[in-house]
């Protein structure tokens, strides 16, 4: 029955385990020596988690894929271009309702890629194109990596607590870029043996996640964070990233038509230009935002993904049973 009924749910076991991660850090969260051991251990997942993002990512399924060129360029300006913009126009006024670090927090949210699984996922759902999908969400993780960095440095003024000396850079080199290049360079070894086991991989994968949710948010804790984040502060940040949602959703399905794109490419742009990754943006923050409260900082991020799911789930079921075929009258 517990099955069923979870099958069913917009929630799945990786964001139920991310809420858990948050609960746990709540009131058993990492002190001492064991905090000390975990921070060692996150950078350690943290430069797997990118030697996995390293393999999947096939370079002739990449370069292939870019001939669709118009596609690629919608989906990466909204990721890249306009979601920026929105979140750097909104900030001076969400500093004013939601407070400092997290109008800074929906700032950072706005400048992460896309998902991949989740995108791809959808795109499915909604008989969009699967292909196109794959290339862009892939691309939009790849360019991600070097270009969520730069936003964040352009856009986000220096009291929000970025750390980006040259240690700051020689760490995001470290534990970033070149696990990811040295994954692309191992790939034709590895990635045969990853197919094989592929659903281990995705715990290991998803685990990683876990695990920077919990020390962040332990960090958090230990900082005081659930006594400067109030009940109506969360109520505002779950209607802004709704709203949010809603209008990226609406704009990506209205434009892509304007611009002569077919049904199923516009059900890619919506689905992967719309979504911000949850997998990639944690990590990012705790190498991005050394010393100051990555907790508060990747709320808002937390928030926007679970709401997410639950629209683009919905829209995606909506949009499969609009393509299926109507039943042929009876004789």
């Amino acid at each position: 029955m517990f099955g069923r009924i979870m099958a069913k749910s917009p929630l799945d076991g990786f964001v139920l385990s991310i809420m858990l991660a948050v609960v746990v850090a709540a009131f058993l969260p990492a002190t001492g020596v064991f905090a000390e051991v975990l921070d060692y251990v996150v950078i350690a997942a943290i430069a797997l988690l990118f030697f996995l993002y390293g393999t999947r990512l096939h370079p002739r399924e990449a370069l292939e894929g870019l001939t669709h060129w118009r596609l690629h360029l919608t989906i990466l300006s909204f990721t890249f271009i306009l979601f920026p913009i929105v979140g750097f126009v909104l900030a001076p006024l969400l500093k004013h309702l939601i407070g400092a670090d997290l109008s800074m927090g929906m700032l950072y949210l706005t400048l992460v890629p896309s998902t991949v699984q989740s995108s791809i996922a959808f795109t499915s759902i909604a008989r969009g194109n699967v292909p196109g999908a794959i290339v862009s969400a892939s691309v939009s993780n790849l360019l991600g990596v070097f270009l969520t960095p730069l936003l964040v440095v352009g856009l986000m003024s220096t009291d929000s607590g970025v750390q980006f000396s040259g240690a700051s850079i020689t760490k995001l080199m470290l534990e970033i870029l070149l696990p990811f290049i040295v994954g692309q360079l191992l790939r034709p070894w590895v990635a045969p043996w990853l197919a094989r086991y592929a659903e281990p991989t995705k715990y290991v994968d998803r685990g990683s996640i876990v695990l920077v949710v919990y020390v962040a948010f332990s960090e958090g804790v230990r900082e005081g964070l659930w006594s400067l984040v109030s009940a109506w502060q969360v109520v505002l940040m779950t209607i802004i990233a709704t709203v949010l949602v809603i209008v990226m959703l609406m704009l990506s399905g209205w434009l892509p038509k304007r611009l002569g794109f077919s049904r199923e490419d516009t059900i890619a742009i919506q689905f992967c230009g719309t979504k911000k990754s949850l997998a990639t943006g944690l990590p990012m923050a705790t190498v991005l935002f050394a010393g100051s409260s990555v907790g508060l900082i990747v709320l808002p991020l937390m928030i926007f993904h679970q709401v997410q799911l639950i629209l683009c789930s919905w829209l995606a079921t909506r949009y499969g049973r609009q393509s299926e075929p109507e039943p042929a009258p009876a004789a």
